[in-house]
């Protein structure tokens, strides 16, 4: 029978998120029921509240999550009722050009649930990302669940299914950060701290992080920063260069998803290398470079969606390296918090307060 949880729903452009009761299909084919246990609160989410995304409101809001497997749906046979997950927002097709040519991440035709979850009077729900997972249950796409080691505490696994995985992809997946390599990373707040320590595991030798507020420098020296610069008080890119002998980094990753950091991350790299853009822009930003430059300077000029993972393969790879003491994924953690007060976390997102605010069930 459907049932009736608890969710965080954003109503309108702007307007305040609120905790409502909303309707849960029983799984149909193909699809999975999962409990909540841990729910991150990404910036996305806010993009969504904010009509930054579309205007397909009212939102089911949260896709950063993890939780176990309730009920599944006719035809599923990847995961089973009882098995932890980490939920994703790009289950891949499998059979799509990009599928069947072996780069997966890559997927053109990435599926969600089909069936919608309502408000008690009927509203269908626009979930985030296709998840909707600020709530105590959510159905989707059973492609969408990761199986992962059940030890593994719900608050930190349910951080790869967005933005520490964006960040450590970016910098592995995309930028193919190789040891010794020196790598600059504009942008300190959730994706960009996880670009440097993902930079880390793959053994760069220098890592500088940029950004404008000392509170996220200090962080990010946590994460495995070796220098920081403010770009508040000096240029980011003559820093950068002073901090490799005059040429720019190997790979200047960009958290902030803004032309004027764009622009700082292409003339930051070294002749011939890379720039990965992982900060999500708004439809209106535009970008102007002189296209000699982009000519002569040559190099790779690579955008990240979802640091080009492939959750089946990455997800697993990146809990055991935690388990291991080899990646902190409990750094992220600033605090835990309950479902009613998402409002006040976006707050203290935007004011650059917190690293990650989760929402424990």
């Amino acid at each position: 029978m459907p049932q009736q949880v608890q969710a965080v729903i954003a109503p309108g452009k702007d307007e305040p998120v609120r905790v409502e009761t909303i309707v849960i299909p029983d799984p149909g084919p193909g699809e999975a029921v999962v409990k909540i246990q841990a729910c991150g609160v990404c910036h996305t989410d806010l993009h969504y509240k904010q009509g930054g995304i579309n205007d397909e409101f009212p939102f089911l809001l949260g896709h950063e999550a993890a939780g176990v497997v309730e009920t599944v749906g006719e035809g599923v046979t990847d995961v089973a009722p009882g098995d932890f997950v980490i939920l994703n927002w790009r289950a891949v097709c499998g059979q799509c050009r990009a599928c069947l040519r072996g780069r997966p991440w890559y997927c053109f035709d990435t599926h969600n649930a089909k069936q919608k979850m309502t408000l008690l009077d009927g509203t269908e729900l626009s979930p985030a990302l296709g998840i909707g997972a600020f709530a105590e249950k959510t159905l989707v796409a059973s492609g969408q669940c990761t199986k992962v080691d059940p030890e593994v505490a719900p608050e930190v696994a349910g951080l790869l299914g967005c933005g520490v995985m964006a960040g450590i992809g970016a910098a592995i997946n995309t930028g193919q950060v190789g040891r010794g390599d020196s790598v600059a990373v504009i942008g300190c707040g959730g994706v960009g701290d996880a670009a440097i320590a993902g930079a880390r595991l793959a053994g760069a030798a220098k890592i500088i992080a940029v950004d404008i507020d000392d509170r996220k420098l200090e962080t990010a020296k946590k994460m495995g920063a070796t220098h920081t610069v403010n770009s508040r008080a000096t240029d980011a890119v003559e820093e950068i260069r002073a901090l490799t002998g005059g040429n720019g980094a190997d790979v200047v990753i960009e958290a902030v998803g803004r032309p004027e950091t764009y622009e700082q991350a292409f003339y930051a790299r070294d002749l011939a290398g890379t720039v990965v853009l992982v900060g999500v822009p708004t439809p209106d930003m535009k970008l102007e470079l002189p296209l000699l430059d982009v000519f002569g300077r040559g190099g790779s000029l690579k955008s990240s969606w979802y640091g080009d993972c492939l959750p089946s393969r990455d997800f697993p790879m990146l809990v055991d390296l935690h388990q291991q003491g080899r990646l902190d994924l409990a750094a992220f953690v600033t605090e835990t918090i309950g479902i009613g007060d998402v409002e006040q976390a976006f707050a203290r997102m935007h004011d650059g307060d917190v690293l990650r605010s989760v929402v424990v069930f």
